[in-house]
């Protein structure tokens, strides 16, 4: 069987690594800063190289396309380029790179295809700058409103209309990913968690995207002075928000053992450390593949009482998504190549939420997922050997050629 190249997928790991380097074995690379659009920019000239045709859409996604033998839809393959605060160099990245060895390799080797080949990148995955995750594909798949996300703002009140305009890779609406003129996607990531590395498995089949639910709760207290307001006369927000967090806690580990959940942000103002908090609130993300056990989780938010230690307390949807199974044809061509190739491999759903979760109502899809060792993403220290980053470019290779020949 054809095989990408080791030494190449390496070198476009390496070069990549260096848009928003953080000295510390990670990036920061948040979506339309200057790194990222460095990134874009390398992408854009190794493409450009192999001969392919570049457009963009209005919301700045990249189609880097090698043209068909036929006039037929394209088969897309990519991730995101964006990262968190002190992120990896894996996540997101990682799917954009292999695509582009894929592509690399078809050209190299002179494979025939008849469908066009496209690379694509995604912008704002993370939704670390501008809120929320997933929000142009959110767009494209129909997900969010438009007008919403062209205002939401980063915290320097840049809103992502503008650093939209002034990236220079906004384009045509026209040129939008759909099911007319394209035939499947598919995107390779790496698990963000430990279970392949820890059974020494090479290859994830990805069956589907879990549920989840977010929620924003929130505390009104009134604000004093820390040392001369008696503790019984006090409306503490934040001591409100912790009996609160401890609740959540206790009655979310009630339900069912593969739940799981974080509160991962903290507001507490004014913040000022010899005032009482007035004015605090948090996050809940919750996510589990079974609708049922998601109610469940809705229900125990909303039995929050609507006071609590005489702060008014209340919550609203942030956002949810619904469990998404993936097309099961391109799924049984993931396994089969990776058993063809010789990889150990095993059927599993993903924790986390990608653009292929929401385009999967748009237009066949699947993912591919490799070995994330620790099980650390979001993090500096994320990492994944590039021999497990090359087989995954060859199952990704071979899913796009069945694709192709379907």
């Amino acid at each position: 069987m054809i095989t990408c190249s080791k030494e190449r997928m390496e070198d476009k790991i390496v070069t990549f690594s260096k848009f928003g380097d953080t000295g510390k074995g990670g990036i920061t690379r948040l979506s339309m800063s200057p790194e990222a659009i460095q990134a874009r920019d390398e992408l854009c000239k190794r493409c450009k190289a192999l001969g392919m045709e570049i457009k963009t859409d209005d919301m700045a996604n990249i189609y880097a396309t090698i043209p068909g033998e036929e006039e037929l839809p394209a088969i897309a393959m990519g991730s995101h380029l964006d990262s968190v605060i002190q992120g990896g160099n894996y996540d997101g990245v990682l799917g954009v790179l292999t695509a582009m060895e894929v592509a690399e390799t078809i050209v190299a080797e002179k494979i025939q295809h008849r469908h066009p080949i496209t690379v694509v990148v995604w912008t704002n995955e993370e939704g670390a700058r501008f809120e929320p995750a997933l929000m142009s594909s959110g767009v494209i798949s129909g997900k969010f409103d438009k007008a919403d996300m062209l205002a939401s703002a980063d915290k320097k009140g840049t809103t992502f209309a503008e650093a939209l305009e002034a990236s220079g890779y906004k384009g045509d609406e026209s040129n939008r990913m759909t099911s007319d003129n394209y035939k499947a996607l598919l995107e390779l990531h790496i698990e963000q968690g430990p279970v392949l590395e820890d059974k020494k498995i090479d290859i994830g089949t990805v069956e589907g995207v879990v549920g989840m639910v977010n929620y924003e709760i929130f505390f009104k207290g009134q604000s004093g002075h820390a040392g001369t307001t008696p503790m019984p006369y006090r409306k503490d927000a934040l001591y409100a928000a912790c009996k609160i967090i401890q609740y959540l806690h206790d009655e979310l580990d009630k339900l069912d053992s593969n739940l799981v959940y974080t509160t991962g942000r903290m507001d507490v103002k004014p913040g000022i450390h010899t005032v009482i908090p007035d004015d605090v609130s948090f996050s809940l993300d919750a996510r589990h593949q079974n609708p049922d056990v998601i109610q469940q989780v809705v229900e125990v938010v909303e039995r929050i009482p609507k006071e609590v230690e005489k702060c008014e307390a209340g919550f609203k949807l942030n956002w949810r998504r619904k469990t998404t199974p993936f097309n099961t044809e391109l799924v049984d061509f993931v396994e089969k190549n990776a058993k063809e190739y010789g990889y150990s491999n095993t059927r599993l759903y993903s924790g986390p939420g990608h653009d292929a979760q929401y385009m999967a109502d748009v237009l066949p899809t699947t993912m591919i997922f490799v070995p994330s060792v620790g099980g650390h993403s979001h993090c500096e220290i994320e990492y994944t050997p590039v021999e497990n980053c090359w087989k995954g470019a060859n199952v990704l290779l071979q899913t796009v050629l069945d694709v192709d020949k379907k």
